[in-house]
């Protein structure tokens, strides 16, 4: 602190003026002062900003979920009315109104379907190969269902 400089006589002069030294060091002490008061507020300022954010980061994601809520109620919706409209009490309606009519059992011939699946063949390609023993050959056929799962 200040050094006063001691009076001289104190009980006949009272209102005297104290002279006092100038120090720099209070300069110091005030903008040290200042400086860590102004840290402690930007970290004030900076954590309820952070804290503000993050309330609002809530209230987007409360939202989102009620949205996500009613989408997915929605997509439950759709799902039953498509489940509705494919039932095939539904489709047998549906038919009728365009003029179908049931399948009679005269109109089914399981001989005929069993006949063309198994009379279904591949040609298999010849190949350019000189060591090829088989070129005189003619191409050999393969079932249908045989020929789908050997690789050509």
């Amino acid at each position: 602190m200040a050094r006063r400089v001691p009076q001289r006589q104190r009980v006949r002069q009272r209102h005297v003026r104290i002279d006092r030294e100038k120090s720099n060091a209070v300069f110091v002490r005030l903008g040290l002062l200042l400086f860590c008061g102004l840290g402690l507020a930007s970290g004030f300022v900076y954590a309820g900003r952070q804290h503000f954010s993050a309330l609002s980061y809530g209230y987007q994601t409360q939202e989102l979920r009620r949205e996500r809520d009613r989408l997915a109620e929605e997509q439950r919706r759709y799902l039953l009315q498509r489940e509705a409209a494919a039932s095939p009490i539904r489709l047998e309606q549906a038919a009728k109104r365009l003029g179908m009519q049931p399948l009679q059992a005269a109109q089914i011939d399981p001989l005929r379907q069993a006949k063309t699946s198994e009379t279904r063949s591949l040609s298999v390609p010849k190949t350019n190969n000189s060591r090829d023993v088989t070129r005189d050959k003619p191409a050999a056929t393969v079932p249908a269902s045989r020929a789908r799962n050997k690789p050509i």
